[in-house]
């Protein structure tokens, strides 16, 4: 039996992920109750797929899998709703439109020296210090602080809002522990109360601000409801810092165990695009997705009937030699880097990739040329599988 999920394989799964691609790259998992896809042209097949759904009340077998943030009880009152990530059209079409106007690749470029100037603050206040935690000091409060100020949530209840946010990401793993989905409810009963409360502001006294516009559709009828509004700003502060922190976590390690990376990275500053693709691809911050059938399919000559649930290893996709010739191998100029589906693929990609692919091409470049000769401390990975990262990685300046 093949189980990725195991802890045990947590640490490094792409041994797994070859072994499965190469003998049942389409293969019935008895505990997920799902199809695990590892191949690259397949993954990339199902995502454009318009016969397939993000929404589980189409799945076959309902409550059978236990999946987080879109119906777990955290949603306090909300658990019939779907935000964007977890909806299908009409509905994801509406959510996507009023959001995306935030994250178009043109005002994310205009971004670009402000997120510089936030860069340098959190690593000069670290280097003062000695040493730093790439995770503590710069990958988690980089993408939080312009998060909050795109939301307009105040950066001084950031650490308060760091503990719900993990909270609900641990939710995303296809199977969720008691306790976790417990921890989960409380983090999002705290999170709506304090989300209510800051509507209330901004209804009263607006600013130029991403939840002010949000509000503003809102009040126009039939585009955004309170209830919208509500789980969909939580959706984009959770996943627009915890996804973006992994990557530069990942990524920055991947270049401190390859040192000839490593020194090509530093030394010519026009690779930070193309090494970022290759950091996604390589160890991407995402590790699955999953679309449900919505009518009898075929993936890689194997039939899957509608309701069934194919759960997409983007991690295994990324290690297919079909796809990426040598694929265990980190090369920050392979060509293809940038075809690595790490935010999705079609409808659902992640309006946010822009802006985590600049904050992390920022925050590596300056990391690597303000500390040359760093070297990496012992890692502390994650608890979760489907968000792939470190919650810990020290540096030695």
């Amino acid at each position: 039996m093949y189980d990725p999920f195991a802890p045990e394989v947590r640490g490094d799964p792409y041994p797994l992920y070859a072994e499965l691609r190469q003998t049942a790259p389409v293969y019935w998992s008895q505990e997920q109750q799902a199809f695990l896809l590892t191949r690259y042209a397949d993954c990339v097949s199902v995502l454009r797929s318009a016969h397939t759904s993000v929404d589980d009340r189409n799945a076959a077998r309902q409550g059978e899998r236990r999946v987080s943030l879109r119906d777990n009880a955290a949603m306090a009152g909300l658990a019939e709703l779907r935000p964007m990530l977890f909806s299908d059209p009409p509905d994801h079409t509406r959510m996507r439109s009023l959001v995306a106007k935030a994250f178009t690749p043109k005002r994310v470029e205009g971004l670009r020296p402000h997120i510089a100037e936030i860069v340098d603050g959190l690593l000069a206040d670290a280097g003062a210090n000695g040493g730093l935690d790439v995770v503590a000091d710069l990958a988690f409060p980089l993408p939080v602080i312009v998060i909050c100020e795109l939301l307009g949530v105040p950066v001084e209840d950031r650490d308060q809002l760091k503990g719900w946010s993990r909270d609900l990401a641990r939710t995303v793993d296809p199977i969720v522990p008691p306790d976790v989905a417990q921890q989960a409810a409380m983090a999002g009963m705290f999170f709506i109360n304090y989300l209510n409360n800051l509507i209330d502001e901004r209804r009263a006294a607006p600013r130029d601000d991403l939840l002010s516009a949000l509000i503003a559709a809102e009040d126009e009828g039939e585009r955004l409801t309170h209830e919208e509004l509500l789980i969909n700003t939580i959706l984009l502060f959770v996943a627009g810092h915890e996804t973006t922190q992994n990557l530069i976590g990942n990524g920055l390690l991947a270049l401190l165990r390859h040192p000839d990376e490593l020194a090509a990275f530093r030394d010519d500053r026009s690779l930070a695009k193309n090494a970022v693709e290759e950091m996604l691809r390589y160890d991407g911050p995402v590790q699955l997705t999953a679309r449900i059938f919505t009518e009898d399919g075929e993936v890689g000559g194997v039939r899957i009937p509608k309701g069934e649930t194919a759960i997409l290893l983007l991690g295994a996709a990324h290690r297919d030699p079909e796809q990426f010739p040598d694929p265990d191998r980190f090369d920050i100029r392979r060509e293809n880097a940038n075809h690595n589906i790490a935010f999705g693929h079609g409808i659902h990609h992640c309006l946010g990739a822009p802006l985590a692919r600049v904050e992390a091409q920022i925050a590596l470049t300056e990391l690597v040329r303000r500390f040359p000769r760093m070297t990496a401390g012992e890692p502390v990975p994650s608890e979760t599988f489907t968000l792939r990262g470190l919650s810990s990685l020290p540096i030695h300046l």
